[in-house]
């Protein structure tokens, strides 16, 4: 087995268990029983469809001309699913608030770094 096969198994293993886990717990909740035959299979549709999904995004991302892949290519994948599509859209819109309160934070804090400094050159020149 080569190291991309090796790499693959892994993140298949990875999906699974988090996909089993998700099964279980909402299982539970709604007081059921799911087979592992059923869990494995939703395991496995999962994967293929992040599979798909990786793919078109890379082709997004390659029809724009770009190597990396954007929320904007996100959005495009998303807009078959309205309620997928709106979540995206969502969460877009918090990561780009928090990013902007993330910016004026820092602008703040370097402001307040130049003039700490400018003052204690102040003080400097004039001993």
């Amino acid at each position: 087995m080569d190291e991309k096969e090796a790499y693959t198994q892994r993140l298949k293993a990875a999906v699974h268990y988090t996909v089993s886990k998700l099964c279980q717990s909402t299982a539970a909740d709604c007081e059921k029983e799911m087979s592992r035959q059923a869990m494995a299979a939703i395991a496995e549709t999962t994967f293929r469809q992040c599979e798909i999904f990786a793919q078109d995004l890379e082709a997004f991302a390659r029809h724009a001309k770009r190597h990396t892949v954007t929320v904007d290519d996100v959005k495009l994948l998303a807009r078959k699913s309205a309620a997928l599509s709106s979540h995206i859209q969502q969460k877009s819109e918090e990561m780009a608030i928090n990013n902007q309160e993330l910016k004026e934070k820092r602008k703040k804090n370097a402001t307040k770094r130049k003039t700490k400094e400018m003052e204690g050159n102040e003080g400097e020149t004039e001993t």
